[in-house]
């Protein structure tokens, strides 16, 4: 299974008993919208939904971060989402979200784990089947593992100041990265971190929301002056769209990469890390 699947693939898949379906879908909280009742509305046949918030560390102040192998595997089983699973994930969010659980789901030990290119808008707009309340499933084992290289910590992003080994490449969009445009969330400063790029996530959709792909997403990378033989950190605002760039280099094939999960909610609240204003 490629990492990113079409929905023409999905459709012929529909039903193929280790295939499982996850809608991801995601939002600002000023989009005022409900994305668990708009997946009781209507998803995708056999899908189940991951809620991104509660399957996270809910003791951290921050949003959304990481939770223990523990409680990701506990939280997995009781979607039917087992070990040996094909796992497509998909969104019906601007924000692409799916690229956020295709990344958690990838630290957590799956491999077998695909983006629906274009996510439920595409599927809809093709008039592909839809149903609605809330799925029966089935329990299956899902073994709790780490990999813990594909994340950032706050200490990690400070180090890495001094030594520059990684590249720190930010997805928010640049009227947020060069400070012209105060943080959605309150309390927080304005900027971004000293050295970081920036590459607001949505330069890697076309305009329907699929990914751009080969010469046009490598360009896209490439034009930040990022040098895609050496390692990247992906940031963002709380690390949602952070994930998207992390996709879009694992496309590329470049897999040096990591995340940094507390993103810029974490890093522009310490009273002690550098911000810088200002486009590059």
């Amino acid at each position: 299974m490629d990492a990113l699947v079409s929905t023409e693939w999905l459709a012929r898949e529909l039903g193929a008993s280790d295939l499982r379906i996850v809608d991801a879908s995601w939002h600002m909280p000023a989009a005022n919208r409900q994305p668990r009742a708009e997946f009781e509305a209507a998803h995708i046949p056999g899908a189940v939904f991951f809620d991104i918030d509660e399957i996270a560390d809910t003791s951290s102040s921050l949003p959304h971060m990481l939770p223990s192998p523990e409680k990701f595997a506990s939280r997995m089983q009781a979607l039917g989402l087992g070990d040996g699973s094909r796992i497509v994930v998909y969104d019906n969010s601007e924000l692409r979200s799916s690229a956020r659980v295709w990344w958690m789901l990838r630290v957590f030990g799956s491999h077998q784990v695909a983006i629906l290119d274009g996510g439920l808008q595409k599927w809809r707009s093709e008039g592909r089947p839809v149903e609605s309340g809330k799925p029966i499933v089935r329990h299956r084992h899902y073994t709790p593992w780490m990999d813990d290289k594909a994340v950032r910590s706050l200490a990690q992003m400070k180090s890495n100041l001094t030594t520059k080994a990684e590249q720190v490449l930010d997805a928010r969009a640049a009227s947020r990265f060069s400070g012209s445009e105060p943080e959605p969330r309150p309390g927080l400063r304005s900027g971004h971190i000293p050295g970081a790029r920036n590459l607001p996530y949505k330069e890697l959709l076309n305009e329907d929301g699929t990914f751009k792909r080969g010469e046009e997403l490598r360009a896209a990378f490439e034009q930040t002056g990022v040098d895609l033989s050496r390692p990247v950190v992906t940031t963002c605002g709380s690390g949602i769209t952070a994930a998207v760039l992390t996709f879009g280099l694992h496309l590329l094939g470049h897999d040096k990469v990591a995340l940094y999960d507390g993103s810029w909610t974490e890093w522009g609240s310490q009273p002690d890390t550098p911000a810088v204003t200002g486009s590059l």
